[in-house]
């Protein structure tokens, strides 16, 4: 299976954004992702509904909406409104996940969830066939550039049985860290999307970058 590849905007030039955009647009990646980040579910302050509507006039890519806020509910229809083709909510930030999912595909947008790096996937066993996407957090949430969490591997292995076990179609996406030593082996251990923000933004050839993740075979 060919990866799908979703660059992240958080690593971005922000006195550049368009022209990164733009980037984007040029080359071989499927999504744009975009992490919002409130300063309470997470300890920093990205961008919000602003930056996803100015982002949403350029795009030419689907995009990727990583909720990282507390209540979440209370913003689907907004960031809907924005222009998110997918909208991922965090399984901590979510009393009531599944009335949650719910309304996200009832706006017409692709349903994931995300999970921090201690959170098990065995605890989306009874959401599993419901959901579209699972976001695997391969870094603690809350800032660009950390170190790739090695466990993520098993966890991938864990989800992806799950997925299988559950009869469910969901895609499984790494968030955090990746780059060309570990893309492999995440599609290997069953990884569908790979995000990758500091490793395509800051590399010498952005465009060169984003097409050799896809190519890597998995």
């Amino acid at each position: 299976m060919t990866p799908i590849i979703a660059p992240s905007l958080l690593a971005a030039d922000f006195a550049n954004l368009q022209r990164d955009i733009e980037l984007v647009n040029a080359s071989d990646a499927d999504w744009l992702h975009l992490d919002i980040m409130d300063g309470h579910f997470v300890p920093n302050i990205s961008f919000g509904v602003p930056v996803c509507k100015a982002v949403a006039r350029h795009a030419r890519k689907p995009l990727d909406v990583h909720l990282m806020i507390s209540r979440p509910e209370l913003y689907l229809e907004t960031f809907q409104q924005c222009g998110a083709n997918s909208i991922s909510v965090h399984y901590e930030a979510c009393d009531h996940l599944h009335r949650v999912v719910e309304k996200i595909k009832e706006l017409g947008c692709l349903a994931g969830v995300a999970v921090n790096p201690h959170t098990a996937v065995d605890l989306l066993k009874d959401i599993i066939d419901q959901v579209d996407l699972v976001c695997l957090m391969s870094v603690n949430p809350g800032f660009g550039g950390q170190k790739f969490i090695k466990n993520t591997y098993h966890k991938v292995q864990e989800l992806r049985k799950l997925i299988e076990s559950r009869d469910s179609k969901a895609l499984i996406e790494i968030d955090g860290g990746v780059n060309s030593q570990n893309a492999l082996p995440l599609l290997n251990a069953g990884a569908d999307v790979l995000v990758a923000g500091s490793f395509v933004f800051n590399s010498e050839d952005p465009l060169r970058t984003i097409s050799d993740l896809k190519k890597v075979p998995a």
